[in-house]
């Protein structure tokens, strides 16, 4: 049986790499770092997280909780890593990113089919290959998949939100609360910093006036709509960010036991609850300038800070005219990819891409014909996208219930009025269409 070669190390090549390995392949899983490193990787771990540590909401019949339980089903490794990882935050799934890198290192390490090369990837081996070498893939083997695939890559930009020391935290200012009350457990997760009207006016002009770094890429270059710098929501308007990452909804501040005029929220990093970071605050501001802006935040004024946002290119696969149901190149078959270069968009994403190229790799070196998952599920919805969309302007999606086929007529005319209803019956449909095969 040929080796399956995986090229990246991050979440869909860790993914790919154990699901090669458990389905019976010999794997060779490259990874370049620390040879080579990232302008966002700070480690030489697998499966680094470099953006948040959310893996996003765990709300029963969310589209992203029907991601996480057919990845369960599946048998995810990194999904069960992140659930025995997990440190508070509401209904999000959220990890501490350091342990959970050395979990997932650890345990590829322990597979005595995969054979890990430490090295840089500037020519796609032959056999069969998996992509998955994300977002920040290296110049020379862009360069190798424009060859392949004679298409040009495409680009946006994506951003990474601060992080702040615990106590750097002015508690007699921040509070302890969750929106509405809602979290698993009924414990107050996030840390709550409240404004008035005036400090928020005065923290939107600090934010457009703030001198910020010039691009990576030159160019009319997209940040991607779900990850905006905080900057850039202000400059659509002053009251933006009030109705994003600052809205005080399902907040009151019990020093006046009313509603804040805006929030910042500020979630748990790690276990141990030595830091928090900075939630939807991406940014691209120069760091004196961040530290200068942010420690206007109330409860901020004396905040250390362990990393600062940034923002970095992210390289995708026009996909749709790429690539077929089951990640494969259309042209070249034995070739697919996963994780953000496939063209999906968050983690729980990127550990799906993954782990369905690693299954059909290993399908491939079994001479079998690789079978995408029914597009009932979330897993084939997905694939479904990344293969079927227009590729005529295409950027990367995360999981929603749009991408899933409608219900039925009846069956939706029926819960027309009940929208959670409607999302259970699909969540349910999809599941028995996962248990079916």
């Amino acid at each position: 049986m040929p080796a399956v070669h995986i090229v990246g190390g991050g979440l869909a090549g860790a993914e790919a790499a154990y699901q090669a390995a458990r389905a019976g392949c010999r794997v060779v899983l490259h990874e370049m770092r620390p040879a080579r490193n990232t302008p966002a990787h700070k480690t030489d771990r697998l499966a680094e997280l470099v953006c948040s540590n959310s893996l996003k909401t765990e709300q029963e019949s969310s589209a992203p909780w029907l991601l996480k339980q057919e990845l369960r089903r599946a048998g995810s490794l990194l999904i069960g890593l992140a659930d025995a990882t997990r440190v508070p935050a509401g209904h999000a799934l959220t990890v501490d990113r350091e342990v959970f890198a050395e979990a997932a290192t650890a345990a590829i390490a322990a597979e005595p089919a995969i054979e890990l090369r430490r090295e840089e990837v500037t020519a796609i081996p032959e056999g069969i290959v998996v992509i998955a070498s994300g977002p920040l893939t290296s110049d020379a083997l862009v360069a190798e998949i424009v060859r392949l695939t004679g298409s040009e890559r495409l680009f946006f930009y994506d951003a990474i939100s601060p992080i702040v020391e615990a106590d750097s935290i002015d508690l007699s200012l921040a509070f302890r609360a969750s929106r509405y009350g809602k979290s698993l457990d009924g414990s107050d997760d996030y840390l709550n910093c409240p404004f008035d009207r005036a400090e928020y006016e005065a923290f939107v002009d600090a934010l457009l006036a703030a001198e910020t770094f010039e691009g990576h890429v030159p160019g009319d270059v997209p940040y991607f709509e779900a990850c905006l710098p905080v900057e850039e929501l202000a400059r659509r308007g002053r009251e933006t960010l009030r109705f994003g990452p600052m809205k005080p909804m399902g907040l009151a501040d019990p020093a006046t036991g009313r509603r804040p005029y805006a929030v910042v929220q500020l979630r748990q990093e790690n276990l141990r609850a030595a830091s928090y970071n900075l939630v939807g605050f991406q940014n691209h501001m120069r760091y004196p300038e961040q530290a200068r802006v942010l420690r206007m935040i109330p409860g901020l004024q004396r905040a250390e800070f362990l990393r600062f946002g940034q923002v970095h290119r992210n390289t995708y696969i026009n996909a749709p005219a790429l690539l077929n149901a089951t990640l494969q190149l259309k042209r070249h078959p034995r070739v697919l990819f996963g994780g953000q270069i496939s063209g999906v968009e968050g983690y729980v994403e990127s550990i799906a891409t993954g782990l369905m190229a690693g299954r059909h790799a290993a399908a491939l070196a079994r001479g079998e014909e690789p079978r995408p998952f029914p597009f009932e599920t979330a897993l084939g919805s997905l694939c479904r996208y990344i293969s079927g969309a227009d590729p005529r302007g295409y950027q990367p999606a995360n999981i929603t219930f749009d991408l899933l086929p409608p219900l039925d007529d009846e069956t939706h005319q029926r819960l027309r009025r009940d929208k959670r209803a409607r999302h259970a019956e699909v969540c349910r449909r999809a599941l028995a269409a996962f248990a079916a095969g």
